[in-house]
């Protein structure tokens, strides 16, 4: 009698003990899984790219081989934590991008890349104008997200331009980035400028090799601030 009591309760204590039903405990996973995606969705921020054809990737095959996409790859490779979005537009000048802006701020942005300027110089819009423009756009990412860290890409204008007005252009951009606090890539197109078998037929737009420098002259300065 005894030892069936034994049995009998040693049988209850096992049901007891092993009680939680597969279902539930399969449920509490997902829920984990849920939890942790959405806190994985939640903790990734935007570096807004934000500039010309230059940032657009214009005349390549896919925009995937612009350099802010290639930046894209460098990030996931590294497993940070960032999104990159593309917002380069063709033909933009720095008035069209103050005008632009706004709109692209409703979503939030960690990291803030200005890369505007160059149509400015080509088209021989007084530098003064260009310098407005430019500190209107930084300061309406200022203002939205005050903790916002800027970069700020340097450009110069070719040498038939003049060369008083190449002097006054191509200093508006370490100005603009002592003044602001900004991260500065001196020029963004370093080692690609000039040379014709990086850049397309028009002699102004990288080719694909020529946007694998760019990429590299924007993560140097762009990395340390990850």
């Amino acid at each position: 009698m005894f030892f069936k009591t034994l049995i009998a309760l040693l049988g209850l204590c096992f049901i007891i003990g092993c009680g939680n039903p597969t279902g539930q405990t399969e449920k509490d996973n997902t829920q984990t899984s849920q939890q942790d995606s959405a806190k994985s969705k939640t903790e990734t921020k935007n570096i807004l790219f934000f500039g010309n054809s230059l940032t657009a990737g214009y005349g390549l095959d896919s925009p995937d081989l612009a350099f802010p996409s290639l930046i894209q790859q460098r990030i996931d490779s590294l497993g940070l934590p960032y999104q990159v979005i593309n917002a380069g537009l063709s033909g933009e000048t720095s008035a069209a991008g103050n005008e632009r802006i706004d709109w692209l701020l409703n979503e939030e942005i960690e990291v803030f890349v200005l890369e505007l300027g160059a149509n400015d110089g080509l088209r021989g819009i007084p530098t003064e104008e260009t310098r407005k423009n430019l500190q209107g756009i930084i300061d309406k990412v200022k203002n939205k997200y005050p903790s916002c860290k800027l970069v700020l890409t340097g450009m110069m204008v070719p040498p038939n331009m003049g060369g008083e007005y190449g002097k006054a252009f191509t200093a508006i951009f370490p100005k603009l980035a002592e003044e602001n606090d900004m991260a500065y890539v001196p020029f963004l197109l370093e080692s690609v400028a000039g040379e014709t078998k990086l850049n397309q037929r028009d002699g102004i737009h990288p080719t694909e090799e020529g946007h694998k420098i760019l990429a590299e002259n924007v993560w140097e300065v762009l990395k340390p601030l990850l």
